[in-house]
């Protein structure tokens, strides 16, 4: 079994709990601002108390010696109609133009979160591919209040059916991606993203919806997607979370744009200035705040990966997988030989140079699937 987060992680920064706390911050914020509207309030009370039920679950399992992780990533589809300069996904062959085939079907993804809310998994990051594309699998996700399901998109595709659902739905908050202003964002996600963008963060406040921001944190942007114009944009636009996600080069000619010792000390020191400035909004990185959580999160420490077609995986950046939630449960993947032998033998634990440290020691991890 894996070991007790509480055992593993550095005293002075506890991401899990961090992120928890961060939510539950998110949901009293969100209680507070919404007085005025029934519906969400309404909604944001009930999470609130699901969280809460969540949470002693995976604690009652914990005390049993069995651990669940608070969170799981579910890639609901392969498809995606942009190219971004750098993306891991298509150089891993994880990403399409087309409709890939063998997909999880809505019905299937449905039987994946009701398992994972019976472990008490509360926190569902749906990513692809581009998620909006599986407008079947979002309305699926919708049905299930009990679970919160930040929705990382592209931005592009956003239509009134859409504000239609999240309004409706609001357990479905969307995290729209972006790499700084205009020239940088355009830069890496090409023409015309960034205006989309923004028209899509001011639809969705005109809406009084909650949605947040995810960033790819590079050489190239690290100070501006930490500036303060940029940040008292998003905050003005209602942004409520900031996600920070390191630059993982999948090409030779792509190295310089990761993040290096100094880069990462230069993001800490900030967000622990950010964290404190603005406590309306939660900041979240990843890697950085793994490392100083004691080690890597993935395999099922802290959360895991499932991909479109079923393969359980370390997470999206170690797309290895030696077993399928279509074959199995997700209590059984959990506890995969490759899960388990990536804890066991301390592969999270291990000092690398900065950025995924499964995705450095890809070739180890490749060796744990045949054994």
């Amino acid at each position: 079994m894996a070991k007790n987060l509480e055992t593993v992680q550095s005293p002075s920064f506890k991401l899990e709990a961090y992120l928890t706390n961060g939510v539950e911050n998110i949901v009293k914020e969100a209680i507070r601002a919404t007085l005025k509207d029934p519906k969400e309030s309404a909604f944001m009370a009930r999470y609130a108390l699901s969280s809460k039920a969540a949470s002693k679950k995976r604690a009652k399992m914990e005390a049993q010696g069995e651990h669940i992780p608070p969170f799981l990533i579910a890639s609901i589809t392969s498809s995606c109609n942009l190219h971004c300069a750098g993306c891991y996904a298509r150089e891993n062959h994880a990403c399409t133009d087309e409709r890939a085939e063998a997909q999880l079907s809505a019905d299937e993804w449905e039987l994946i979160f009701k398992e994972a809310k019976e472990l008490g998994i509360g926190f569902i990051l749906l990513a692809g591919g581009e998620p909006l594309i599986r407008r079947d699998v979002l309305k699926t996700a919708g049905e299930m209040p009990e679970i919160l399901f930040p929705v990382f998109t592209n931005g592009t595709m956003l239509d009134e059916e859409y504000i239609k659902l999240f309004d409706s739905s609001r357990n479905l908050i969307p995290v729209f991606s972006i790499e700084g202003e205009k020239i940088k964002t355009d830069e890496r996600r090409g023409e015309g993203v960034y205006q989309c963008l923004i028209s899509a963060m001011d639809r969705m406040r005109e809406n009084h919806l909650i949605f947040g921001a995810s960033v790819t944190v590079t050489t190239a942007n690290i100070e501006e997607v930490v500036s303060r114009s940029f940040l008292n944009d998003l905050k003005e636009r209602g942004c409520k979370t900031v996600f920070y996600v390191e630059f993982v080069p999948v090409t030779a000619d792509t190295e310089g744009l990761a993040p290096q010792d100094r880069e990462r000390e230069f993001l800490r020191q900030e967000l622990s200035v950010l964290r404190a400035e603005y406590p309306e909004m939660v900041f979240i990185s990843f890697p950085g705040d793994e490392k100083s959580s004691g080690g890597c999160l993935a395999a099922g420490r802290g959360f895991f990966h499932i991909n479109s077609h079923g393969g359980a995986e370390p997470c999206p950046f170690s797309p290895y997988s030696d077993i399928n939630v279509r074959e199995t449960s997700v209590r059984e993947a959990l506890h995969s030989k490759l899960f388990t032998a990536l804890q066991e033998e301390n592969v999270l634990m291990e000092e690398h140079a900065g950025g995924c440290v499964l995705f450095e020691r890809k070739d180890q991890v490749e060796k744990l699937l045949t054994k």
